[in-house]
């Protein structure tokens, strides 16, 4: 038993209605209040009926009414004018400080036990999740409500987080887009390196640069680390000798080169082929970066996102080390939704709360409902029982349910949890 369970049956009424006080006085509940996440009373602005007189104020819960004076309540003034304690096990007679008992509600026999039981299976439950045996039983309409409002609450989520890395680019969108999507490029396995990349490697440096990729490839390359060796090659040395003269320049110090990382990898996906890609998005988009968000059409920006690495890289993965086979190292499908997953729509969300522009925040959820589900093992499972994503905007809405929700055993915060539940 844990007052989180009690706390829920309290704000979601799930009690019997012909309730009585520990002094067996007649009680209904007009409004539960809202829930306090802070210190302080568990529930603000409750309204309740004792006996025919209606009392406005805070609520208490505790398991046993003596949990009071462990909890040390009865030295903290912002507890003295509780309206009402309600508890699982009525233990011990609780007063204010003028001596007035408190009216106490005893939850125990005043709600179907059944639901205890159902809670502790979740808790307990070894399940992939915890309602593994029992999400299928949910009605279409309270899932796809439900996911809805977690796959908005996801993108909320990633805004804030962009929002928390503005101030260190002094408020510019431009520079925080152009760092989030280098990040994006790294494919998780080197993001860390592609974010420092870009950190280090201001956009403003590429500016006179932008029609030219082989400078801008030299940068890169440079400022990675991949040029601080000896020549392998032609093209190598090339690179070399125009960021020899680009460092000094602009005062570059190069990166250490062993940050970047190739095992258990796809050779497809080695750092210097990204690297090569995406500066020919950087070419490909000779204005501003951050105008990308405004683009009305989901397909110009696919078109923008097809890049490709230079042609030395046809048969390369790295440098000087020649392969038999050919081919073009073009962005495919899969990588370019995911740029636009995590990258792209979640800073078209953002520029647009940040800006009131409404339309952006619009078209952020209407890009993600055009886009195929994601492939992992997430909506694997979720398909498995019975939950199938048909975009990114609901495989968004399965990983924050999982992540936010199931993994840490948040049953009574969901939507699922609650009708499986009430």
């Amino acid at each position: 038993m844990k007052e989180e369970f009690l706390s829920y049956l309290w704000s979601n009424k799930l009690l019997r209605n012909d309730l009585l006080t520990t002094d067996n006085q007649s009680l209904s509940i007009l409004s539960p209040g809202t829930l306090n996440r802070d210190s302080g009373p568990d529930f603000f602005n409750a309204r309740i009926n004792i006996q025919g007189q209606t009392w406005a104020g805070n609520i208490e819960i505790h398991i046993n009414s003596s949990d009071w004076k462990k909890h040390g309540h009865q030295n903290d003034d912002s507890y003295d004018n509780i309206i009402l304690h309600v508890v699982y096990n009525n233990d011990l007679i609780i007063k204010r400080k003028s001596g007035e008992k408190i009216p106490c509600l005893e939850l125990k026999g005043s709600f179907d036990e059944k639901l205890i039981d159902i809670y502790e299976d979740f808790m307990s439950s070894k399940a992939w999740i915890a309602c593994a045996n029992s999400i299928s039983s949910v009605d279409h309409l309270s899932l796809h409500s439900w996911l809805d409002t977690i796959g908005i609450e996801r993108l909320h989520d990633k805004s804030r987080l962009f929002i928390n890395d503005l101030h260190t680019t002094n408020n510019n969108f431009q520079e925080l887009f152009y760092q989030k999507l280098a990040r994006a490029f790294g494919f998780n396995t080197n993001s860390e390196a592609f974010e420092l990349l870009a950190k280090q490697l201001l956009s403003s440096v590429f500016a006179k640069h932008l029609d030219n990729k082989f400078q801008i490839e030299a940068l890169l390359f440079g400022q990675a680390g991949f040029l601080n060796t000896h020549s392998m090659d032609d093209y190598h040395n090339k690179l070399k000798k125009e960021f020899v003269f680009l460092s000094h320049k602009y005062k570059l110090k190069p990166l250490d080169v062993k940050i970047w990382k190739h095992l258990r990898m796809r050779p497809g996906n080695f750092p210097c082929i990204r690297i090569s890609q995406f500066a020919d998005l950087l070419h490909k988009s000779s204005a501003k970066l951050v105008n990308i968000v405004e683009t009305k059409k989901l397909g110009n920006v696919r078109d923008l996102l097809e890049c490709t690495a230079s042609a030395y890289w046809d048969n390369h993965y790295r440098f000087g080390e020649i392969v038999k086979k050919t081919s073009k190292k073009k962005l495919g499908k899969s990588s370019i939704n995911l740029l636009l997953i995590n990258t792209i729509v979640p800073f078209m969300f953002t520029y647009g709360r940040l800006n009131n522009m409404v339309e952006l925040e619009d078209k952020a959820v209407k890009w993600l409902e055009a886009i195929k589900p994601e492939n992992n093992n997430i909506c694997h499972n979720f398909n498995k029982l019975g939950i199938k994503a048909i975009n990114a905007f609901q495989s968004q809405a399965l990983i924050q349910l999982h992540k936010n929700y199931c993994r840490q055993r948040k049953c009574l915060h969901c939507r699922i949890g609650y009708k499986l539940m009430s």
